[in-house]
């Protein structure tokens, strides 16, 4: 029994479970590298960081292996913060229905009112006509009808903007307390400024390295570009981009004005060189046809090392300047380091 095995449910064969002993599998062994490599930096097992490491150590295997892992870990439900966003975006959408029957019940108003007064208009051409007096009753009794019918429907209207401000007031409370980008699909400033907040005090407990990068659509591209529409459109390439390249556990967040923030824990400057360069690379080979001609994106990316020394507002602005300065550098430089 020491050495028994049995399948893990839904994986398939090739993924056993030994309750005693050396590891069996594939996903075993490399579980066990993981714990190694969190153990020999000096790191807490916690979720939070094998996680992280799982997914920083995945990099280095073969693609058949990650295929097969990522298969696994498909069958998992997402994380918390993945479902709030999921259940933000449904509060927000929800908001909007509430705006259309408002807008519905406005129109419908608005159309009670002028029946209201093509029936005065009528019924004072009536009274000029002494022959139509008993039509003058009837267009009375009818006009008698549609008023209470109006000052009904005034008054539920007047009901129905009351409940939709209270609407917009919890919507409004809400989104103070949201960690979702409805825009880009992304993570917020508020929640990417908590999140580095939290990794500084962390890079001083443990004395690790993690890094920040900063990017956005170049001038040079925002130049050529004189539509709000298109510019909104390339930076959303840009976004869907962002998460295609990402690892599970990098925190990427659109901080405003089409520029995201990437925090990458457990990575040092030179990684995130390499992960800079692979981004410019990336979005570079990606065309944007408009009116039958072709663009090739650009970004400018800037990063900086996360310091305990500064506050997460100074970390995000040291890493907006460098940003700003690989804006403006010749196009052989795809991003700038801050070396504060």
């Amino acid at each position: 029994m020491a050495n028994e095995k049995r399948e893990a449910p839904g994986i398939g064969n090739n993924i056993t479970i030994n309750s005693l002993g050396e590891p069996t599998s594939d996903l075993e062994v490399f579980s066990k590298e993981v714990l190694k490599a969190l153990i020999s930096d000096n790191l807490p097992p916690t979720p939070s960081n094998f996680s992280l490491y799982f997914d920083r150590l995945m990099e280095e295997k073969s693609e058949s292996f990650r295929k097969q892992v990522n298969a696994i870990l498909e069958i998992e439900d997402g994380n918390d913060d993945e479902q709030s966003m999921e259940l933000e975006k449904s509060l927000k959408e929800g908001f909007v229905s509430v705006k259309n029957i408002l807008q519905v019940s406005a129109s419908l108003y608005k159309n009670m009112a002028l029946m209201t007064k093509i029936l005065e208009k009528h019924k004072a051409e009536l009274q000029t006509n002494p022959e139509a007096h008993a039509v003058l009753r009837i267009v009375k009794g009818l006009d008698d009808d549609v008023g209470k019918l109006n000052g009904i429907l005034k008054k539920q209207t007047a009901q129905m903007k009351t409940l939709y401000d209270e609407t917009a007031n919890i919507i409004k409370s809400v989104e103070n307390e949201t960690i979702f980008d409805n825009q880009y699909g992304l993570y917020n400033r508020r929640y990417a400024m908590n999140k580095i907040d939290q990794e500084r005090q962390m890079v001083l407990e443990f004395k690790h390295k993690s890094s920040l990068i900063a990017l956005k659509l170049s001038k040079e591209i925002e130049t050529q570009i004189s539509t709000e529409k298109v510019l909104h459109l390339m930076t959303r390439t840009i976004a869907r981009l962002l998460l295609k390249t990402s690892r599970r556990s990098d925190i990427i967040a659109h901080y405003g004005n089409g520029l995201f923030l990437m925090l990458l824990k457990h990575t040092d400057t030179p990684s995130a060189k390499n992960a800079a360069q692979r981004l410019y690379e990336l979005v570079a080979s990606s065309n944007f046809f408009l009116a039958e001609k072709e663009y090739n994106l650009k970004i400018a990316i800037g990063l900086a090392e996360i310091s305990n020394n500064k506050s997460a507002e100074e970390l995000i602005i040291a890493t907006i300047d460098a940003m700003n300065r690989a804006d403006e550098a010749p196009e052989s430089v795809h991003y700038i380091v801050y070396e504060g």
